[in-house]
């Protein structure tokens, strides 16, 4: 709901006579304001939030490019340090790089929809449903080559949860392989030394969310770690419906020794993954996406895992885990449910030379899949990383360093509205508080994002909608406004100060400006205070109504309407709308004067608007005396040309 707009006078006319608002037939406008504002706050916005939003509005054919017709079901493939994205859709894969501005698609059946896109050596390798008889193509500069029908790396619909991990010549998948058989949801490896899949009894109805290989300390320790929700075997009222897992299995498992084991996977386990705030009592029980962001010193162990859940109010939260923790609580903790002693080896436990797992080995962990112990998230306090209202979908984290040597990990959520929120972690968590400083609008169609990528080389990030494909840019310092002030407020670490302009930190060839104070940035500037709003002048009738207007620019500030050292109106971070108004529903002689609007941030403060409200007789002499130089300079030029006629006659 939006306001009428504020009755004030365009920025090129400081002085205008605005006459009073029309009468309503309906409500009165104090009450619809009254309304429009009740109903912006009742939809919550916290610090959580982000601080401020933008449109990315790259060029066309460059940043962005049209699919030209729908795809509601698409899958992205790029490589990182290349300019090109691939994007399969119904019946065609897309090919667009975006650093030549050149596109191109290749067309396979129309009834096939793209569900993988993956370099397999020299081509690029494509599966579809192809009208469910899942089939491959290889794609090689252009030409496409039928690889035939290939089960277990397409689903038969487009619509079937589906994952498939690549490593080496090894395949993994969690695709049925038969359209009315084996309806059972299975982890497979389905190319290898032997195929083999995950008991039936181990996952309840499972949602496959990310897959991964692990290469440990020893080649046989190997291991592959998977995250799923599944079905909550709790059937309590008061239970969560889902659970989120992970789940572990050896790399070099060969399966077991008796003919129940053969072809099954020896070494699942699975455990719980916790993502809850005591302090507030919040739960988020539902996986939504995962993002490993590996150690920059390749310590394995020190591997972050970013999940992001929901709960089932569609409020979000982002937990932090580390691969060394998973790794600990499956080799150590107890199963949940077994009382009796562990056999040797115990279950899970990796076996040098592919031994084969000990069958009674197999039947403890195959009758108690779970371990007793739970994962928690990094951190003394064990809670997340931060919890939001808005519903996060996908997630994708990169690690960067700031002009003066300090790290962040910088998190890119994907909202249900089509638009990502940038969140600002330090890397010494507990140096500072996790930021939410920007929402960015990716599309000119706003839409649903289907698909996310990141490229930390290029720093870009490539998404899609069923309508386009754009190329984000991760430092859009451009859109941050207030000179000095405003640059370092923003607290975006790709971004700072230099030579009067807010410019990315890989622009510049120096060293620009910085905060390392979190809380104060803008004491960092050369000008100690940041400039003040331009006069803006209007003239009104007595008794009228009227109403200022001031553009919330950052959401992380209270911003006030000051009149004659009183506070007229104020609006919290909590605001939803875009302006703070404020309604003078009858102007008297004491209501004249000077308004000025003040954002305060933590200890910034800054003048954003600043009006003089001026009594219309004041105004008169002068409105008066313009309008008769006006009418003596139209009668001079009305009779100049007679008089110059007349010259020319004579």
């Amino acid at each position: 709901m939006t306001p009428p707009p504020p009755g004030r006078a365009a920025p090129s006319a400081p002085r205008a006579r605005v006459p009073g608002p029309p009468a309503w037939s309906g409500l009165p406008l104090r009450l619809l304001l009254l309304l429009w504002a009740a109903a912006a706050s009742a939809q919550g916005h916290s610090r959580s939030g982000p601080r401020i939003s933008a449109v990315w509005k790259g060029r066309v054919g460059q940043d962005r490019v049209d699919f030209g017709q729908a795809e509601p079901h698409t899958v992205l493939f790029h490589e990182p340090g290349s300019s090109s994205v691939w994007v399969g859709g119904r019946g065609k894969v897309y090919l667009f790089d975006f650093s030549e501005g050149k596109n191109a698609s290749v067309r396979t059946d129309c009834e096939n929809y793209i569900t993988l896109l993956e370099r397999r050596g020299e081509g690029l390798l494509v599966c579809g449903t192809n009208a469910r008889r899942p089939s491959c193509w290889n794609l090689v500069n252009g030409t496409v080559v039928p690889l035939g029908e290939m089960r277990g790396y397409a689903p038969f619909s487009p619509d079937e949860n589906s994952l498939v991990l690549f490593e080496g010549e090894e395949v993994y998948s969690t695709i049925r392989k038969q359209e009315y058989n084996g309806k059972i949801p299975r982890f497979r490896r389905i190319r290898g030394e032997s195929e083999l899949y995950t008991s039936d009894t181990v996952m309840q109805n499972p949602q496959f969310i990310k897959a991964t290989i692990v290469h440990q300390d020893q080649d046989y320790d190997d291991k592959i770690y998977y995250f799923f929700r599944e079905d909550n075997p709790d059937k309590n009222p008061e239970a969560p419906l889902n659970v989120s897992r992970v789940a572990q299995l050896c790399r070099g498992d060969q399966g077991g020794e008796s003919s129940l084991s053969v072809s099954k996977w020896n070494t699942f386990l699975k455990a719980m993954l916790v993502c809850s705030d005591a302090t507030t009592n919040k739960n988020f029980n539902r996986l939504q996406d995962v993002f490993l962001l590996p150690d920059p010193n390749g310590q394995w162990r020190d591997t972050r895992v970013y999940g992001v859940f929901s709960n089932p109010w569609n409020y979000s939260a982002v937990c932090v885990y580390s691969l060394g923790d998973i790794d600990k609580v499956f080799r150590t903790s107890s199963l949940k449910g077994y009382h009796s002693s562990l056999p040797n080896p115990r279950p899970g436990k990796c076996l040098p030379n592919q031994q084969p797992i000990p069958t009674e080995t197999f039947q403890v962990a195959d009758s108690h899949p779970e371990v007793a112990q739970r994962v928690e998230p990094m951190g003394p306090l064990k809670t997340p990383l931060f919890h939001s209202k808005y519903h996060y979908q996908k997630v994708v984290v990169h690690r960067m360093q700031a002009s003066h040597g300090e790290t962040f990990h910088v998190l890119y959520l994907t909202t249900d509205r089509g638009t990502i929120h940038k969140v600002v972690e330090p890397g010494e968590r507990e140096r500072g508080l996790v930021l939410n400083i920007m929402e960015i609008q990716p599309f000119r169609r706003a839409a649903a994002i289907q698909a996310m990528s990141l490229d930390a080389d290029r720093r870009k990030l490539y998404v899609n909608s069923q309508w386009e494909v754009s190329q984000v840019p991760l430092d859009l310092c451009e859109v941050y406004s207030g000179g000095c002030h405003g640059c370092l407020m923003s607290r975006d670490p790709y971004c700072g100060w230099d030579q009067g302009r807010c410019v990315s930190i890989y622009s510049s060839q120096r060293s620009v400006l910085q905060s390392i104070n979190p809380d104060a940035p803008h004491e960092e500037c050369p000008n100690p205070k940041p400039d003040k709003a331009p006069l803006q002048k209007v003239s009104l009738a007595p008794n009228s109504r009227y109403y200022l207007s001031c553009p919330m620019e950052s959401r992380h500030a209270t911003y006030s309407w000051h009149h004659k050292e009183n506070v007229e109106q104020s609006c919290e971070p909590g605001h939803q709308s875009p302006n703070c108004i404020l309604f003078i529903e009858n102007l008297t002689a004491q209501q004249y004067g000077h308004y000025f609007c003040v954002a305060r941030e933590g200890s910034y403060f800054r003048e954003a608007q600043h009006w003089q409200l001026l009594p219309e007789d004041g105004m008169m002499a002068e409105h008066l005396l313009g309008r008769a130089h006006a009418l003596a300079a139209s009668l001079w030029l009305g009779v100049l040309p007679t008089l110059t006629l007349g010259l020319l006659v004579h």
